[in-house]
């Protein structure tokens, strides 16, 4: 009796914990060296194009964090743009569950809701001030007004997703209406609120900004204007590297959440 003898399996070794790192390294670098080719090589010496590169911008996030300066106005951006996500978040569960709920509510209000979604929230800032005045409310509006209608589609689809047998079965067991929400509606549509509520703080930061830029006297969209009338175009870049980074880890946050 011959015996077959099997080719060996290559033994699997591990992966470095360094290199899943390496290639958003090599692009974040290959990203800072265009940066740097296009600011410093491509321009003559004395353009303002200059003032943006990274030699000088990088420095200059440095001199905001040492003054206090960016530490204000980073605590004071989030700040609006937690109230605002608050407000955006009460509103649009409320009306998405309402809404998902009632098909005649549905067919009435899609109109309404499919045009002011459509229209721009920076449309609606001169509104705002002339409602709330300037500071933060004005900015709170905004924000909320970007915010909510994401919240407000994903909890449609959400209560849409609902099994009707499951809100049967929890009737026939004599459930409330208040415990049927709360005990199968609500775990149902989990996961589609939290998706609302990260592509909500996307679309709310990205708003946030320019919505500070208006009638208010901090914030980073106020600090990039106030380093705009001074010329200090090295201090604009640098706010705007900070505000990039701070979406970034936003979205990595609320990407954990939902993977989470």
């Amino acid at each position: 009796m011959t015996t077959v003898t099997r080719p060996a399996r290559p033994v699997d070794r591990p992966v470095p914990r360094s290199r899943p790192l390496l290639v958003p390294a090599a692009g974040v670098a290959v990203a800072v060296a265009l940066w740097w080719f296009a600011t410093t090589v491509l321009v003559s010496p004395p353009s303002l194009l200059a003032a943006f590169a990274p030699q000088n911008a990088l420095p200059a996030v440095v001199d905001l964090a040492a003054s206090g300066v960016l530490l204000d106005d980073v605590a004071t951006s989030l700040w609006r743009l937690l109230v605002g996500l608050l407000v955006a978040s009460v509103l649009g569960v409320g009306i998405g569950l309402a809404v998902g709920s009632f098909g005649r509510l549905d067919d009435a209000t899609r109109p309404v809701f499919q045009f002011l979604r459509m229209i721009s929230p920076l449309s609606w800032a001169p509104v705002a001030i002339g409602v709330f005045g300037i500071g933060h409310r004005p900015v709170f509006f905004l924000v909320a007004a970007a915010a909510v209608w994401p919240v407000v589609m994903n909890t449609v689809a959400g209560v849409r997703s609902v099994d009707p047998g499951h809100v049967l079965a929890a009737r026939s067991l004599g459930a409330t209406p208040f415990e049927t929400l709360t005990s199968v509606v609500l775990p149902t549509i989990r996961p589609h609120v939290l998706t609302g509520l990260r592509l909500a703080l996307g679309i709310g930061w990205v708003v946030l900004v320019p919505a500070e830029m208006l009638g208010v006297t901090s914030g980073l969209g106020y600090e990039i204007l106030n380093s705009r009338d001074q010329l200090a175009y090295d201090k604009v870049m640098a706010v705007i590297l900070v505000i990039g980074l701070l979406g970034y880890l936003l979205d990595t946050a609320a990407r954990r959440v939902l993977r989470g």
